[in-house]
């Protein structure tokens, strides 16, 4: 509930009939004001298959009060193949560049308990 209501401007949830649907958490980094970081993406099992995370990201960047956005960021691990296409269709979709390098290393800042988690930089678009 804080995530959504401190973030509302860069959050979106997706309901209907069945209930919620989908969600993601994001917000504008202090340092970039022009780049939107993705924080999470959550789609329900029952709607999965359906682009839904693709549709909440572009109608994200779609917002007017989000009109000077150029850039979307977000952090994968390697073995995210489903975040991994899902940015890669974001990129395509918006006709930008998607670009990766290690941010949070494995080793050096997650001390071997977590995967390498990789910066992934869409844009401009």
């Amino acid at each position: 509930m804080l995530q959504s209501s401190h973030f509302a401007r860069t959050s979106i949830l997706v309901e209907d009939h069945e209930g919620l649907q989908g969600w993601i958490s994001g917000y504008l980094i202090p340092d970039e004001p022009h780049t939107l970081f993705v924080w999470q993406v959550a789609v329900a099992r029952a709607a999965r298959g359906r682009k839904l995370g693709k549709r909440m990201i572009k109608k994200l960047v779609s917002r007017e009060r989000l009109r000077d956005v150029t850039h979307i960021k977000t952090t994968i691990t390697r073995d995210n193949a489903a975040s991994w296409g899902l940015f890669h269709s974001v990129a395509s979709e918006l006709g930008a560049e998607l670009t990766s390098a290690p941010h949070f290393d494995r080793q050096a800042h997650l001390g071997g308990e977590h995967e390498t988690e990789f910066m992934v930089t869409i844009g401009p678009f």
